[in-house]
């Protein structure tokens, strides 16, 4: 698992945010960061897992490594000095839908050196948080990453994480860095930045143009996967009370690659995830 390791502070907003006055609101601090979480879904789940990442000499870096390993997870991380601990704002609407703030901080701070690049040969599937593609610092460490996990001729998956800061990057750059990955996961509104086709059907389709299986998760729609064979299979959200969504989607793709990397079939696969997103959906933050 590689990529972003943030400490997130969730605002829970009890209406409408009012500009230039106060609004009440529950306010909890959480760790976060996709890949993390993603990380701390799949140990929970039952997974060996291995996080590589980039945190600050601060408090916040000290509990990021502390919850990690707490949760059951192999921490590789670089301590930076010069910038603090990623932080993420995290503001929660009345009906669950969360808008996120970040700094990335160390985590935009990669180098190349960074890398265990033994230790990630030794794993069977490399996960990629589409944020370590995203920002500049990170790019070329997550990158090499990639291309040592295919040389060692281990599986890899892609997540485009934010349909934001996709259009600004523009698709096709992202997309060539996402060629060959096994499989690679959006959202919808991820999926139609990346491919231009509102449809997520349509646009999970084009995307196995770039990878081998495309799975677009729906949220309260559930999810769908394509692969290359034109093969296609959906499945409904699990039922649960929505507090949160941060994280339902690291929550889903842990499910998911978890459930694919031990053997399931597909739809096994989808379902999975589809339990594992309600079961983060009706808690606070994104870790289990």
């Amino acid at each position: 698992m590689l990529g972003d390791v943030m400490t997130d502070v969730v605002v829970l907003a009890s209406g409408d945010l009012a500009r230039g006055s106060d609004v009440a609101a529950r306010i909890a601090t959480r760790g976060g960061g996709s890949a993390a979480n993603v990380a701390a879904w799949l140990a929970a789940d039952g997974h060996d897992v291995a996080f590589v990442g980039r945190v600050g000499t601060d408090a916040f870096g000290d509990a990021a490594v502390l919850e990690l390993e707490r949760a059951g997870v192999t921490v590789h991380v670089t301590r930076d000095s010069g910038v603090q601990t990623g932080t993420c704002v995290v503001i929660v609407d009345p009906g669950g839908e969360r808008t996120m703030l970040p700094d990335a901080g160390a985590n935009d701070r990669w180098r190349l050196d960074d890398l265990p690049i033994d230790d990630i040969r030794g794993g069977s599937h490399l996960h990629v948080s589409g944020y370590a593609l995203l920002r500049e610092g990170s790019r070329d460490a997550a990158l090499a990453a990639l291309a040592a996990a295919r040389e060692a001729g281990m599986s890899t998956s892609i997540d485009a994480s934010s349909s934001a800061p996709l259009a600004a990057l523009g698709p096709d750059r992202f997309l060539h860095w996402a060629k060959g990955a096994d499989i690679g996961l959006a959202n919808a509104d991820e999926a139609t930045a990346l491919t231009g086709e509102v449809d997520p059907q349509a646009a999970a389709e084009a995307l196995t143009a770039h990878v081998g299986i495309a799975v677009v998760k729906l949220g309260a729609d559930g999810a769908i996967a394509v692969d290359r064979d034109g093969g296609r299979w959906s499945v409904a959200a699990a039922p649960a009370p929505v507090l949160d969504t941060t994280g339902a989607g690291d929550a889903f793709a842990a499910g998911f690659l978890g459930s694919w990397s031990r053997g399931a079939a597909l739809l096994e696969a989808l379902e999975h995830g589809a339990r594992l997103a309600g079961r983060a959906v009706a808690r606070v933050g994104g870790r289990p």
